[in-house]
């Protein structure tokens, strides 16, 4: 949570990002073929967030607009349908996106308060009025601030993240290791000057507020653990990601349309999957990337070695280690993946090169589209022929995986 922010609402953060990138590419008072944008920390009063976020950003008012949910991997599901979009000749061009602001939460009333106020609204005499207003009580008051656990289980991600990583056995200092890894790739992009075009200014802030590139492992195995408070635990506000306030955007377009307006070809998306997997059976929450990238790499013919970057969501160390761990590992590629050899180590030098969102932040629907727009640009950058590997996990079970190729 950024004080700056405190006072921005959702669907303000979300029109800046689109706004950013409607002055960018000369977007103002243009039609585009559609925009899809979402959040998950969302009241319902923005029942029509993308078209009404739309008609303030400076897009033509004729350009249609739809909100899309999947969670931590709502803005590359919203990259991934306007890309098809694309690709199957509906549009020429599109926006995806998402936002999530933790300062501007929706507070929701009791059930019980609720009911009370929805029977008073229908109320016809005084009388049944008067009586519905004599049951309210102090406790109805008590106002529900919205929590990120499992309906199912009742488990935050980062308590089903501690049993994934006793699980798989991964230390604590494993992952204070990725963690440094990734704010000292993140500070270093930063000092190049990498996000100088993909970060726009906002109320004074053109940084990621969390970013700690002076940090060391010594500072990171002072910090308690946030989820298994016991000596047990291993997961720390330093090896997990911070829930931030942040938008992104991603602007689409087949090849013909972006050569018509000059705009630059960083990537092209190839393919995508989505997979989920029985967490209140036993399966980890957040290890359906595993299968996702699986299915993935059956389907274009690929091995998990034949990438140059991987941007694997660092929702926390330990998840991104759990996956790598199951991936090398033979009995769980056989009995839950379906192949008769493991997929093997990744270089870890092609990991998450330009830091990700542990040092970053996690802006929740925001994180899919700000790594299309990372990835793209690494890609871009590195010349022709590149390939890269989008994974996300998702909260209730899901992950997604993406393909892109400069």
């Amino acid at each position: 949570m950024n004080d700056c922010y405190r006072d921005v609402t959702t669907p303000e953060l979300m029109t800046a990002s689109l706004k950013s990138l409607v002055e960018r590419y000369n977007l103002k008072g243009k039609v585009v073929g559609d925009v899809a944008l979402g959040a998950l920390m969302q009241s319902s009063a923005n029942w029509n967030f993308a078209r009404e976020v739309v008609q303030a950003s400076g897009l033509h008012p004729n350009t249609p607009a739809y909100n899309v949910q999947r969670a931590c991997g709502t803005s590359l599901e919203t990259t991934i349908q306007i890309a098809h979009k694309i690709s199957s000749y509906q549009i020429e061009s599109g926006i995806a996106g998402g936002v999530d602001s933790n300062s501007d939460l929706p507070i929701m009333v009791t059930r019980s308060f609720s009911q009370k106020l929805v029977a008073l609204n229908s109320a016809r005499t005084l009388g049944e009025k008067l009586r519905i207003f004599l049951s309210f009580r102090p406790s109805d008051l008590k106002p529900v601030p919205p929590a990120v656990v499992e309906p199912r289980t009742g488990k935050s991600m980062g308590e089903h993240c501690e049993l994934m990583v006793k699980e798989w056995k991964i230390s604590r200092q494993e992952q204070d290791e990725l963690a440094l890894a990734s704010h000292l790739n993140a500070a270093k992009a930063y000092k190049d000057g990498f996000y100088a075009d993909l970060v726009f200014p906002f109320l004074g802030k053109s940084t990621d507020g969390i970013m700690r590139g002076d940090t060391t492992l010594e500072k990171l195995a002072k910090l308690k653990p946030a989820f298994d408070r016991s000596e047990k635990g291993t997961l720390t506000a330093g090896n997990s990601s911070s829930l931030t306030d942040g938008s992104s955007t991603v602007l689409l377009a087949s090849e013909e349309e972006a050569k018509k307006n000059n705009w630059p070809l960083l990537a092209k998306i190839v393919d995508s999957h989505t997979s989920a997997v029985d967490y209140v059976a036993g399966e980890g929450l957040l290890m359906a990337p595993t299968v996702a990238v699986s299915e993935l790499l059956k389907r274009n013919g690929l091995k998990l070695q034949d990438f140059d970057f991987y941007e694997i969501h660092e929702a926390f160390a330990g998840q991104v280690l759990c996956t790598m761990k199951a991936w090398e590992s033979a009995e769980y590629c056989k009995t839950r993946l379906g192949r008769s050899e493991p997929l093997g180590k990744i270089d870890r030098s092609k990991l998450n090169v330009r830091g990700s969102s542990i040092a970053l932040g996690h802006p929740f629907a925001a994180t899919g589209a700000k790594i299309v727009g990372v990835l793209a640009k690494i890609l871009h950058s590195a010349g022709p022929g590149k390939r890269g590997l989008i994974v996300v996990c998702t909260a209730g079970g899901m992950g997604v995986a993406t393909i892109l190729e400069s």
